[in-house]
């Protein structure tokens, strides 16, 4: 069988490319401006090609990143797509372009003030090249490849692969560098969590009550959101085994500045109704919140 070919559409590979644009400038600017002029390391590959710049200063620094992103390039084209390495090749040579030719000033020289800003501006391009559909780092790839190896979550991959390397920048510089890499990973860690998840935080809500009928209108009436029903079946309660029961249960999304407006809303209809609360990373389709209909 021939695999199927899946056409994107013009508009989605516009918005990748932005996307990566925006990431490839951000990640140039938080290196050159912060952390590379001041000796200032980071984990995951970038930490890795900025702990070899700092003993071989002669080795220009795109350099580095193209040699030591090749390999996981590699691996990302047999173990994720195709589109994502030929995405991935871009970003990084974008990226390793923008480090050799465009130059940014040096902004600061206090220690925390390099570390926290430029964690955050390599974090945000990481998170918008991620967006994009791409990566301007390595180490989440090989991650998703031992993970599919092993039992070992993708998280805990990358903590061991940066402990490994601030443990070396410690060893090689000082305690010092190396704490402060740690916060600049930390700081890199918060602004790729927000570009890709969003600062609204999504959270699904479950809600298992008598009163389901009054709970729904007053979602979609009172607060304007888009709601799903379950048919259920009460299996045990206050009155014990119960299997003759049966109701709704509601399902919504709302974001997590909602949640005490949603709280407070259910309350008055039912104070002992049940509530299920799960984080969401992201959110596509559907209807989160209702239109206004214009008459």
């Amino acid at each position: 069988m021939k695999e199927k070919k899946i056409n994107y559409p013009l508009g989605s590979f516009v918005k990748s490319i932005i996307f990566i644009g925006i990431g490839i400038f951000s990640a140039g600017f938080g290196l050159e401006s912060f952390l590379v002029p001041n000796g200032y390391i980071d984990g995951g590959i970038t930490g890795i090609s900025l702990l070899v710049k700092i003993f071989a200063e002669d080795v220009p620094l795109s350099l580095l990143i193209v040699i030591f992103n090749t390999p996981f390039i590699i691996l990302g084209w047999r173990q994720v797509s195709k589109i994502f390495a030929i995405k991935s090749i871009l970003a990084i040579t974008g990226l390793a372009l923008v480090i050799q030719f465009v130059h940014f000033p040096i902004l600061t020289k206090d220690p925390l003030l390099i570390a926290c800003f430029g964690g955050l501006f390599l974090g945000v391009g990481i998170g918008f090249a991620m967006r994009g559909g791409s990566v301007l780092d390595g180490t989440e790839v090989l991650a998703i490849f031992i993970s599919r190896q092993s039992r070992i979550s993708i998280g805990d991959i990358i903590l061991i692969f940066n402990i490994i390397i601030f443990i070396t920048g410690a060893y090689l510089l000082s305690i010092e560098v190396a704490m402060y890499a740690i916060l600049t990973y930390f700081v890199a860690s918060k602004a790729i969590t927000y570009i890709i998840e969003g600062i609204e935080e999504y959270t699904g809500v479950t809600i298992i009550s008598d009163e389901s009928e009054k709970i729904r209108e007053m979602l979609v009436h009172d607060l304007g959101h888009g709601v799903t029903l379950y048919p259920a079946k009460k299996g045990f309660g206050k009155r014990g085994a119960v299997e003759s029961d049966k109701f709704d249960v509601v399902y919504t999304v709302v974001t997590r500045l909602e949640i005490s407006r949603l709280q407070d809303g259910i309350n008055l209809i039912d104070p002992n109704a049940f509530l299920i609360m799960n984080s969401i990373k992201d959110t596509k389709g559907g209807m989160i919140k209702k239109r206004n209909v214009v008459h």
